[in-house]
């Protein structure tokens, strides 16, 4: 008898030991979800969305290509008007790996949602039309896995570690499926495994949720960009609209709020001038304040804002109180507790 319960309690601690979760830094070698569901991912460094398919300037060539070249793009677009031009018929940017949903085609065209933009225009997402070659399509088989999360404001995708395949902006996020010292080797939405230095990532886990940060946090990330040329529509390190650079910043730090200034104006809690903290947002409105929504900055601290003005000018800090700015302020709204 005294045998049976030894037995018995062996078999109870070893179930025990069974049902304990394991913890590890490394990629988990099963990581690979079970799933067979088909999703579309972007498949360019940064894709732009554009309110209507077709035909753009000579200059859109380098953005409507795959791959496309951000650099060139920009770097063309040297004059105000070039950029002005944006205005209206760009409607944001994605990301290599982000997640759209497919709305409808026309031609070698794709009208997508950007999944993790939030909008009131399309409840999937913010919707755009981006040429058919800047998606595809692949079973969510990496859900499970870790996920490498640029932190600087670019990185390079490797081959192997030595041979360059791309350049990832700020923000871009894929699946680890390794982890080594210096390097982690990730799944590209169409390309198989690439690797990135772990000097430019932070790792996250599947799941993790990410610590609310404090408003100096986001000061932070936002001051990295400092000198950097506005772009209607951007969202990326290569130029940021206004409400690209606040959305960007707060995604960044886990906290998703809406892609336009207009819609972040009645998100969050509403904030008195005289109890600002860096981190809260500054909205501007037409009619000195009283009108529509058209802008919106991030609190800097001393009086001071940090933003994404206009074309023909680049993410700076400022005071508060100077022009237009003073005479249009139409509040502050508060993202974190």
């Amino acid at each position: 008898m005294a045998f049976k319960k030894v037995m018995i309690a062996i078999m109870f601690f070893v179930l025990a030991l069974s049902l304990v979760p394991s913890y590890s830094n490394a990629a988990s070698s099963d990581c690979s979800a079970k799933t067979a569901v088909k999703k579309t991912y972007i498949n360019v460094s940064v894709a732009t969305l554009w309110k209507e398919p077709g035909a753009k300037r000579q200059m859109d060539q380098y953005v409507l290509s795959t791959p496309v070249n951000m650099k060139a793009w920009t770097a063309k677009m040297s004059a105000v008007k070039d950029r002005l031009w944006l205005t209206g018929k760009a409607e944001t940017q994605a990301l290599y790996g982000q997640e759209v949903t497919i709305l409808k085609t026309s031609g070698s065209w794709a009208q997508v949602a950007v999944k993790d933009q939030t909008t009131a225009k399309n409840s999937k997402g913010y919707p755009g039309w981006l040429p058919k070659a800047q998606i595809t399509s692949r079973a969510a088989a990496y859900e499970a896995c870790q996920t490498a999360s640029i932190k600087s404001k670019t990185a390079v995708l490797y081959h192997d570690k030595k041979t360059a395949f791309m350049e990832l902006s700020f923000n871009t996020e894929l699946p680890i499926i390794k982890s080594e010292a210096s390097w982690v080797q990730v799944v590209t939405p169409s390309n198989g495994t690439k690797w990135l230095k772990k000097n430019d990532i932070r790792i996250l886990g599947s799941g993790t949720v990410i610590p609310k940060p404090a408003g100096t946090a986001l000061l932070t990330t936002g001051k990295q960009f400092l000198g950097l040329p506005y772009l209607w529509s951007g969202v990326s390190a290569y130029g940021y609209d206004c409400s690209g650079f606040t959305s960007s910043v707060y995604r960044y730090h886990g906290i998703q709020i809406p892609r336009d200034a207009s819609e972040q104006a009645k998100a969050g809690k509403a904030v008195t001038k005289s109890a600002l903290k860096p981190g809260d947002l500054l909205f501007f409105a037409y009619n000195n304040g009283k009108g529509r929504v058209h802008h919106v900055a991030m609190y800097a601290g001393n009086g001071k804002m940090i933003h994404s003005p206009k074309a023909g000018k680049k993410v700076e800090i400022i005071p508060m109180d100077t022009a237009p700015y003073k005479q249009e302020y139409a509040g502050a709204r508060r993202y974190i507790d």
